[in-house]
């Protein structure tokens, strides 16, 4: 059993030698463990650190692309490199080296694709009130789309299965934490959290630079991972409404016309009529969605397949080059 932990770094010289002396050397259960650093386009020292650090693997991806991307090029390596289980965590030490054995257990045991540690977002130090606030609605948020409990929706630390490493599919350039649940929720694959601790914080979040940017960027995320998987709840929900809103109006105007007060009411007709309407186009456009939806499927499903091949190959190449 091989365990590749994976870490996605933006000028972090100064933080990894940390990160690094926290990370364990062996684990109940793995055979390999190997460590790699994914540097999204560092403009200090970042690499040559991780190199003499004992990093087995440096990607590098020339300029800075975003935690996503960085995220999706690890797992693609790791994957390359024959790992069994990927464990993600950051360059900033926020998480505890040794709850990488608590991380992996659930995998281990066969009773998780993807570990999610679980900070205890309302009980952080580091947090202000309005960060525990948003991360616990977020939380609740994510939770409802994606079906599954999710108490720490945002955790980066997390443990994910070769296989679903290789079905991880991540559209997002802003960040990889919210999406992969929605996506997990909607394959139906078994998310499991565990307790975890975390350190001091060495540095302020790169991820939310203001709180508004944070919510804009995670609302958005949500909406569109959501739509993208349940398209058919999504629109039958806002025609439902419209529809709803028009039959509504269309009782009060049949109420005044049989009182015979409804010559003032043309407007509330009119209204009925657009409300009707557009409510039942949009239930049709969720059809045709959901149709459209059982395509993506089929597409994700030979992705899925073609990736399986591609790091097949890219294996042999390695193991060759060895």
């Amino acid at each position: 059993m091989k365990l590749v932990i994976q870490i996605p770094c933006y000028n972090e010289e100064t933080t990894l030698p940390c990160t690094f002396r926290d990370l364990p050397t062996e684990i109940a259960g793995i055979d390999e463990i190997e460590v790699q650093v994914i540097d999204d386009g560092s403009v200090d020292a970042t690499a040559e650190v991780a190199r003499s650090l004992g990093a087995a693997r440096v990607v590098g991806l020339g300029r800075n692309q975003g935690l996503a991307m960085a995220f999706v090029t690890g797992l693609e390596t790791a994957l390359a490199a024959g790992a069994d289980v990927i464990v993600n965590t950051d360059a900033d030490n926020q998480y505890r080296g040794a709850d990488i054995a608590r991380l992996v257990q659930p995998i281990l045991d066969g009773r998780a694709d993807i570990v999610i540690g679980d900070r205890g977002v309302m009980t952080v130090e580091g947090f202000s009130p309005l960060k525990r606030g948003l991360q616990w609605l977020g939380s609740r948020v994510v939770q409802f789309a994606a079906g599954v409990r999710i108490p720490d929706a945002t955790s980066g630390f997390r443990a994910l299965t070769r296989e679903a490493a290789l079905r991880t599919l991540i559209l997002s350039e802003y960040s990889y934490t919210l999406e992969s649940l929605i996506q997990a929720g909607a394959r139906r694959m078994a998310v499991v959290y565990v307790p975890i601790q975390v350190n001091p914080q060495t540095r302020p979040s790169r991820l939310m630079r203001s709180i508004p940017q944070y919510v804009m960027f995670s609302a958005a995320t949500i909406i569109r991972a959501y739509t993208m998987y349940r398209p058919m709840r999504v629109f039958s929900f806002l025609g439902g409404v419209m529809i709803a809103g028009g039959l509504a109006l269309g009782a009060r105007f049949l109420y005044y016309y049989v009182l015979g007060q409804g010559a003032g009411m043309v407007q509330s007709l009119i209204l009925t009529a657009v409300l009707l309407i557009v409510g039942f186009q949009t239930v049709l456009i969720g059809l045709v969605a959901d149709l459209i939806g059982f395509n993506r499927k089929i597409l994700e499903e030979t992705l899925y397949r073609v990736r399986r091949l591609e790091i097949g190959e890219y294996s042999s190449i390695l193991e060759n080059q060895g």
